[in-house]
């Protein structure tokens, strides 16, 4: 069997930003105009007024500062709301498959290997543009790629996914190099008239080449990757190709991002400790002597709380990465911003963690070494 390695990660960034003050600027402005608009009901008890919101809430419900956004000009006007993203032709490039394709030019430059050697790609995502054509094979034919590709979804968890089966590919001899990639385009399926969820989520991509261990030069040994499913309704999207049959149509708020997020803290963080420290132990890995934790960047006190009891100590920023300050919630692609950021300080032997988790609900680890 070979041995499956990180050879390389990629990284694209949407040159937009939006910071918390710009978007608590506009949601206020929605809110003041859905108030005045809806007063007499309001005042009859018919409906309930919106609430404002404030930069402070934001950070401290969350650790959010900003997000990078495809488009912020329709997300900030008060009337729109979404991002304000033109349809393409068929002819040209999508924008889910051009950004998956930006990210993974990165990823291809860093690892340095041929691309002729790439035998899979494979499209790990929580929402793709389009069901057919596959994304991941309108990357692999930018690319020039040969072999096979396909999408997966498996939402937050969608990249660790993808680097499990990329490197059960490899250890069966299926394929020599996988490429990997997580196109989030999250704006798009974010609500952000609702108080609770609009500063949630930012835009980005990521890309990881996975080789056998004849392919890379130095890289990260893949010690071992699990994954873990469980059924629940806590975090939903209901968009999808039915609902034009249904007779209340796609205008419906579950047609974007829900979620109840205290039972998704209360459930999901006490399933990820567990796994990740069974499946160390199985590896015969102490927990507490990682060296890193790259974690699933979607809530500041999440992480903090399965830091603790990993390392079984308060870990330092160094050993507990976040980035969703900077890039929000960028839902299967976080983890791997984390791990392509802070890196690079690594000794040959020293061990690490990549670990999602999410809708599903849904889980990975990846545990992995410097060679």
């Amino acid at each position: 069997m070979s041995q499956p390695v990180i050879a390389a990660t990629g990284l694209y960034v949407p040159p937009d930003s939006i910071s918390n003050n710009e978007l608590v600027a506009a949601f206020n402005d929605y809110v003041a105009a859905f108030n005045a608009d809806h007063a007499a009901d309001i005042a009859a008890g018919k409906l309930t007024p919106l609430l404002p919101s404030s930069a402070d809430f934001i950070e401290k419900a969350s650790g959010i500062k900003s997000r990078h956004v495809v488009d912020k000009t329709g997300i900030l006007d008060p009337k729109v709301m979404r991002p304000a993203i033109p349809e393409r032709s068929n002819d040209e490039l999508s924008l889910l498959a051009e950004m998956a394709v930006l990210a993974a030019r990165d990823a291809l430059a860093r690892w340095g290997g041929d691309v002729r050697d790439i035998g899979a790609v494979i499209c790990a995502a929580s929402n793709m543009q389009r069901p057919y054509p596959a994304i991941a094979i309108e990357v692999q034919n930018a690319l020039g790629v040969s072999g096979f590709a396909f999408d997966m979804n498996v939402a937050c968890s969608s990249a660790t996914f993808g680097i499990k089966t990329a490197a059960d590919f490899i250890s069966s001899g299926s394929a020599k190099a996988v490429l990997v990639v997580n196109p989030e385009i999250c704006s798009g399926h974010l609500n952000f008239c609702d108080r609770d969820s609009h500063f949630i989520f930012g835009d980005v991509a990521t890309a990881i080449v996975v080789t056998d261990e004849t392919l890379a030069d130095g890289g990260w040994s893949v010690l071992g990757a699990r994954l873990k499913t469980q059924f629940s309704n806590n975090i939903r999207n209901n968009f999808g190709f039915l609902n034009r049959c249904a007779p209340e149509g796609i205008g419906a708020a579950d047609k974007l991002f829900v979620q109840e997020g205290r039972k998704v803290f209360r459930e999901v963080v006490p399933m990820v400790i567990d796994m990740i420290i069974a499946h160390a132990v199985d590896l015969g890995v102490d927990p507490t002597r990682l060296t890193r934790l790259w974690l699933h960047q979607a809530n500041i006190n999440m992480n903090d709380m399965i830091g603790r009891k990993v390392l079984d100590r308060v870990p330092t920023p160094q050993e507990n990465v976040i980035i969703l300050d900077e890039f929000a919630n960028t839902s299967s692609a976080g983890s791997i911003i984390a791990f392509h950021k802070a890196n690079s300080d690594f000794a040959v032997g020293e061990t690490g963690l990549i670990c999602s988790f999410g809708a599903g609900y849904s889980a990975g680890t990846v545990f992995v070494r410097k060679r």
